[in-house]
């Protein structure tokens, strides 16, 4: 796979703490950002199909947002057993 090398400016502080943990880890810096931009973009995928699965939910089963805020506000002020 081709890649690309790209610059980026991080302040002190957390360049420092992505050394430290790229150190504890015995791996270099670039691999450590390259998986944290994949965890993020997997992240914000598995947010994004949620979000579509939901929008779907609501449109087969005619749930409004009012639908569910009052669901939730039900749920809330129901007494819990202990």
């Amino acid at each position: 796979m081709k890649s690309s090398t790209v610059n980026i400016s991080f302040n002190d502080e957390l360049l420092k703490r992505i050394d430290q943990l790229a150190q504890t880890e015995s791996r270099s810096r670039s691999e450590l950002i390259r998986e944290a931009a994949r965890a993020y973009i997997e992240r914000q995928n598995r947010w994004n199909r949620i979000f579509e699965f939901a929008e779907k939910q609501t449109k087969k089963l005619r749930i409004s947002e009012k639908d569910i805020s009052q669901e939730i506000t039900n749920h809330r002020s129901t007494p819990r057993e202990r």
